[in-house]
């Protein structure tokens, strides 16, 4: 299995040898998709390296944005909420709603079969205890990231439509599937550029110097294709 997959990749590599400069955002789409030959649908990934210090509060880079084309993913989602808001998350789509039930699986259980979780602001002091098992991984609910609101019907179906969220990571990298490799070059594009767009949209006012310093798409198993920031900087505009 080594061998097969070491010549895959070797194989995928030899499709972007040739890449001496970084290509459009148009082209790493379609030569990202051109290296995904796994026997399973890969996940197509953006990678940033953001000229940011996280650990300055005022410089942390992180948002929510629906990708045109969707994710080619089922998400699961979990909605916290007290009885009058229940109905609304289940017609919604939501997965798994409720409140005290879910609370103490995550807690005595370590129960985290969901990708996200919603609540309302009315239950959030119960739901802040939750934040040293979720927030390490990311699945807290935040008001910044529009997981902590009243209105869950329209979150759950946004997110079901193909909403993700994104976050600097402590070195300032950014990390985030925008497709499969069953999606279109064309799918994969748009769903790269909207990203990309937001990230540029929040870029902090204390970040100086080079913001975009690369910019890669990548297939799960696939090597990774450069592309070129000054278009991707002119496409933003």
């Amino acid at each position: 299995m080594a061998n097969i997959e070491g010549k895959r990749y070797q194989d995928a590599s030899e499709l972007v040898e040739d890449q001496n400069e970084p290509v459009r955002l148009e082209k790493a789409a379609e030569l990202a998709k051109g290296t995904a030959t796994a026997n399973f649908d890969e996940s197509i990934d953006l990678d940033l390296r953001l000229g940011v210090d996280p650990q300055h509060a005022d410089q942390m880079v992180r948002g929510s944005i629906t990708l045109p084309n969707g994710t080619g993913r089922e998400v699961t989602v979990l909605v916290l909420a007290s009885e009058g808001k229940q109905e609304e998350a289940e017609e919604a789509g939501a997965d798994h709603v409720g409140l005290d039930e879910y609370i103490e699986r995550i807690e005595e259980e370590n129960w985290l079969d969901f990708d996200v979780a919603v609540a309302t602001p009315d239950v959030m002091g119960q739901v802040g205890q939750l934040g040293r098992i979720l927030g390490p991984r990311g699945l807290m609910p935040n008001p910044k990231s529009g997981t902590v609101t009243m209105d869950v019907a329209d979150v759950v179906e946004e997110i079901k439509a193909g909403k993700i969220e994104f976050r600097v990571d402590q070195s300032g990298n950014l990390h985030t599937p925008i497709g499969k490799a069953s999606f279109s070059p064309d799918e994969l594009y748009e769903n790269a550029q909207a990203l990309l767009r937001e990230v540029i949209r929040l870029r902090p006012a204390s970040a100086g110097g080079l913001y975009l310093r690369s910019i890669t798409l990548s297939a799960t198993m696939g090597p990774p294709v450069r592309v070129e920031r000054s278009s991707v900087l002119s496409e933003a505009r």
